[in-house]
């Protein structure tokens, strides 16, 4: 797809002044110039503890937590997310990286039907502007958010919070927004998945990730997102990759997501870093060509293959 100019970035009002070109430079980096966001979700070791880096059907590679950043840094990625904790032990190996500081977690021990789903910001904005200022290449903030959990005011008020400072200090900022608790009887209904949409821009994000809605009898899945990115409205709505598939099937959900569903990108963790080194590193070329240079299906493949390379 054609590249974005700098004068064509929406930036918010509520980035100060000062930071405007800052601003601008990150959300350049973060969509490698194309407005699209391609992001590596590398948040799992806290919310899956182990259970999505090592065992059957997971490449042994997965194991050490280095090899999230080796990916990052050999395949084609717009932004590594990350916990703080985390990209402060790599960064220095990785300077080139474009990260993401997720700023909230919880793990996956406390079901819903024992209490719903609360994840507290674990540290403040000042902790990530230290490493910003120590040289780490800091693009932007992630937070997520459970929409109708009984903790969902709190939550909601801490993402209104970090959103305006961030955009101060001229940072961009993911949402990670997902119904859950005991009120919500159906987490991927398509009203619910664009409602989630809606409030990603009500609170100012950047950039909203949500689960792909289902399926209805009137409607595939990538039409039902059609209606949840429109709600979205200028706040870029990106699809999470869910549990690793063929490269074939993801890639084709990929392409109909952004083509059909008006995506504007993808956040994509397990179905790239639960793979060998060489094989995530070129499922990220072939997500990046489809997500970024508006690939067909076909020749993505091609790049996931070895048969064509990608670069941007």
């Amino acid at each position: 797809m054609p590249k974005i100019t700098r004068d064509q970035v929406k930036v918010p009002v509520d980035v100060a002044p000062e930071a405007r070109e800052t601003y601008i430079d990150n959300y350049m980096a973060a969509t490698r110039e194309t407005g699209r966001l391609m992001l590596f979700a590398c948040d799992q070791k806290v919310e899956h503890l182990n259970g999505d880096f090592y065992g059957e059907g997971i490449d042994p590679a997965d194991l050490d937590p280095e090899h999230l950043f080796k990916i990052g840094s050999q395949g084609v990625c717009g932004v590594l997310a990350g916990q703080r904790g985390l990209i402060a032990r790599y960064a220095a190996d990785y300077p080139e990286i474009n990260y993401l500081v997720k700023m909230n977690s919880k793990t996956n021990l406390v079901k819903t039907a024992q209490d719903d789903p609360y994840s507290p910001q674990l540290h403040d904005l000042e902790a990530v502007l230290a490493m910003r200022e120590a040289g780490v290449n800091v693009v932007g903030l992630g937070y997520t958010l459970y929409l109708g959990s009984e903790y969902e005011a709190t939550m909601m008020a801490e993402a209104g919070q970090l959103i305006a400072e961030a955009h101060a200090a001229g940072l961009i900022v993911v949402l990670w927004i997902y119904p859950r608790g005991k009120a919500v009887t159906d987490e991927k209904a398509p009203a619910l998945i664009a409602g989630a949409a809606g409030v990603a821009l009500c609170l100012g994000a950047d950039f909203v990730k949500v689960n792909p809605p289902k399926a209805s009898d009137e409607a595939t899945s990538a039409e039902n997102l059609k209606i949840a990115a429109t709600a979205a409205g200028r706040t870029g709505l990106v699809c999470a990759g869910g549990s690793t598939v063929d490269a074939e099937t993801f890639l084709t959900q990929l392409h109909d997501q952004i083509h059909i569903g008006g995506a504007c990108g993808n956040a994509t963790g397990r179905n790239i870093h639960q793979r060998s080194l060489d094989e995530a590193v070129r499922l990220t070329k072939a997500i990046s060509a489809i997500t970024l240079a508006d690939y067909e299906v076909a020749d993505a493949l091609a790049v996931f293959n070895g048969e064509k390379d990608f670069a941007l």
